[in-house]
């Protein structure tokens, strides 16, 4: 259920799952094997809707937006391994709240009638940060996607091109640090029969949303990540002052 539901969001949406996957799995199985299931699932969700929708890729900003990224993860996992880790997600889930919250009572983001390289160069490094520090470079994605008003499809597909090279880098770090255990195999596979026909039914439910619904949903799952952050960022802190 948890993997049918995450994977549902991530292909109708093109991001999100981080509000199902890895917290909910987490419940279940060790975060061990969690964090590293919900990367080979990643990889899995965006090698099938790269395939089934190629052409709705902006292959353009998809490679500007991959190559700070790569800069950003060492600074993410530096952050996560000697930052300050509850202000830190306690500014970003403020930051992301704001933002979403902004766009959902009618103010529309900057409109990018093209593409900015700044604009890839900051989401793209930003990502990579997120994406290092905590496994969510969706939203700094999402921030651009919805400046440059990206259809739900175009939206869907180029983050998706996005997440592939990334997810498997991210496979890679996992098996290099031991990561990737035979338990991590056995759920992946278990996985699967919950996690394809989710992908389909989400590219069906992705195709049929105008570009105003999507817009919203947008926002609204970026608010929910906010506040995942920032429901993290508390319980941290009251488990330490006890």
């Amino acid at each position: 259920m948890i993997i049918f539901a995450a994977t549902l969001i991530r292909s109708a949406l093109g991001f999100g799952e981080a509000l199902v996957a890895v917290p909910l799995l987490a419940t279940v199985i060790p975060v061990r094997e969690a964090a590293p299931l919900a990367v080979l699932l990643s990889v899995t969700v965006a090698g099938i809707v790269v395939v089934q929708d190629w052409k709705k890729i902006h292959l353009r900003s998809t490679v500007w937006l991959l190559l700070p990224t790569l800069l950003g993860i060492p600074l993410g996992l530096l952050l996560l391994t000697h930052g300050p880790q509850r202000l830190v997600k306690a500014t970003l889930a403020i930051l992301i709240l704001a933002f979403s919250i902004y766009c959902l009572i009618g103010r529309a983001p900057v409109e990018l009638e093209r593409d900015s390289r700044p604009w890839l160069l900051a989401c793209g490094f930003l990502a990579g940060v997120f994406g290092g520090a905590y496994g969510m470079n969706g939203p700094a994605l999402a921030v651009y996607g919805s400046m440059r008003r990206w259809s739900a499809q175009h939206f869907r597909a180029t983050l998706q091109a996005y997440f592939l090279p990334a997810s498997l880098l991210g496979v890679v770090g996992y098996w290099w640090a031991g990561l990737w255990v035979p338990a991590v195999t056995h759920d992946y596979l278990l996985s699967l029969p919950a996690a394809v026909p989710a992908v389909f039914l989400g590219r069906f439910i992705n195709h049929r949303l105008n570009q105003e619904v999507f817009s919203k949903y947008v926002y609204a799952g970026l608010a929910g990540i906010g506040l995942l952050l920032l429901a993290q960022s508390v319980s941290s802190s009251q488990w330490l002052q006890r």
